[in-house]
């Protein structure tokens, strides 16, 4: 897409009188956007109507001139839903394609269509709009993925798990509450999602190249007209912007992050040596040489997308970093990165939602492994402080004492006799093993945003009302 300082010109390519032939072969294909830039063709038409009416209504262009110009769009954009439209090259984006399509169709008052604007403002409409879109499908679907965590945490809201702080037994928790930490993360994404919304909610539209136009032109009818809240209030600014492209991409690899750490533990929990879920073979591959395989592949692959949108993130800003105001050519390679993150978002967010209602959940595993690696320690410590009056670090002491002689004698926390938990400290009782118990661990943790199951329940109608 290019900067409009010519009028459109009878041939197919771009060049005014300053140019003795046309571009030779690398430039074409160096300059041309429309094998990208086509998939715009909705919200092309879509502003050019917004366009043409307000033109119109302002008495820029005839009442008849707006009427077949419309007609002529709603043609082309039928022709291309049902792929029977030829895009060309030769007028290297989607812009100039519909344009001169629609001079055939139409004739002359094709030529009115570019009254008051610019390919530099338009195409920020068509990105702005597009990607406005696109945030409204993110939105639904993360909606969608914290209902099945929803589900799936009113599901196990008690079922124990062991919680794990550097991939180690920390403290049981519930599974309930594991999914629940899922939920805050994507809710966290979607309220990020609403404000890109509402920052680009802008319509660039009359702009023009730069410098706004001198035709008496209603801008706020046509931001109107396009669902934006108002138009943009900086002609130089509205056609150098990127910030809405950009923010998409930030959380969309926010985003892809979280749901890197989510495929990541599907992963691991899928091993023989964890064993806490199953995926269906609708989520899982075999091996082409070991048949007792069954791999996460789908979890894998989430995680690897991560990696892609990152990417575009990175492209994006390096491509904007040194540009200066305000339209440039460099800009053009704001939309591959935009659609391919877009693309590898909804992919991971639509498997993810599958695994997490899929997956088949070991809560006997999960309740043995969250004994494990004496997970009550803590509730020692605390027992120690809150029934024998000591400091939490003489409890902690005491603690480790305990925790080693278990090492030592090759049993768990509970299994200690009381004779041995006393010579540490004689202040024990056997009222201990009431708080040994992964049960009672959970339990106790009532704090808010606690993992007793009371507080997971809370938490769940919480987003439930939200959601």
């Amino acid at each position: 897409m290019a900067d409009d300082t010519t009028d459109t010109k009878s041939s197919n390519q771009m060049w005014g009188g300053r140019f003795a032939s046309g571009p030779d072969a690398i430039m074409e294909e160096i300059n041309a956007s429309i094998g990208f830039d086509k998939k715009l063709f909705a919200q092309d038409i879509r502003g050019s109507i917004a366009h043409a009416t307000m033109l119109a209504h302002q008495g820029i262009i005839t009442t008849d001139d707006k009427d077949k110009i419309v007609h002529g769009l709603n043609t082309i954009l039928s022709e291309i839903e049902g792929g029977n439209f030829e895009f060309s090259r030769q007028l290297e984006d989607i812009h100039m394609n519909v344009e001169a399509r629609l001079a055939t169709l139409i004739g002359p008052a094709a030529g009115r269509l570019h009254t008051a604007r610019s390919r530099n403002d338009q195409v920020a409409l068509d990105f702005r709009l597009w990607v406005k879109e696109e945030l409204q499908k993110t939105e639904q679907m993360l909606t969608g993925l914290i209902a099945a965590f929803l589900d799936r945490a009113e599901e196990h809201a008690e079922s124990v798990m062991p919680g794990f702080t550097h991939l180690q037994t920390a403290q049981p928790v519930t599974f309930g509450h594991h999914c629940m930490a899922y939920v805050e993360m994507f809710g966290r994404d979607r309220s990020r999602v609403r404000h890109a919304i509402e920052h680009l909610d802008e319509s660039p539209i009359g702009a023009a190249a730069l410098a706004g136009t001198g035709y008496p032109i209603d801008r706020h009818m046509t931001a109107k007209a396009l669902g934006f809240r108002e138009p943009t209030r900086n002609s130089i600014d509205t056609v150098s912007d990127r910030d809405f492209a950009i923010e998409f991409l930030s959380i969309a690899a926010i985003a892809g992050m979280h749901l890197s750490r989510l495929a990541e533990e599907i992963v691991i929990w899928s091993t023989p040596q964890f064993g806490f879920v199953r995926l269906s073979d609708a989520f899982s591959t075999g091996s082409s040489i070991m048949p007792q395989k069954k791999n996460p592949d789908a979890a894998e692959l989430v995680r690897a997308k991560t990696g892609r949108i990152n990417g575009s993130l990175v492209a994006l800003l390096t491509i904007m970093k040194g540009l200066p105001l305000a339209y440039s050519k460099d800009m053009q390679e704001d939309k591959e990165q935009v659609f391919d993150a877009a693309e590898s978002l909804e992919l991971a967010i639509a498997a993810m939602t599958g695994m997490v209602r899929d997956m088949t959940v070991n809560t006997a595993r999960m309740k043995e492994a969250a004994g494990s690696g004496y997970s009550t320690a803590t509730d020692l410590a605390d027992w120690l402080v809150r029934e024998a009056g000591l400091p939490f670090r003489d409890a902690h002491h005491v603690t480790g004492r305990a925790v080693a002689l278990a090492e030592n004698k090759g049993c768990d926390l509970a299994e200690l006799p009381l004779s041995d938990l006393q010579a540490i400290h004689a202040a024990i009782t056997d009222k201990v093993y009431d708080v040994l118990t992964v049960e009672a661990s959970v339990a106790s943790r009532k704090s808010f945003g606690g993992t007793a199951p009371s507080e997971v329940r809370k938490q769940i109608a919480f987003w439930r009302a939200r959601n």
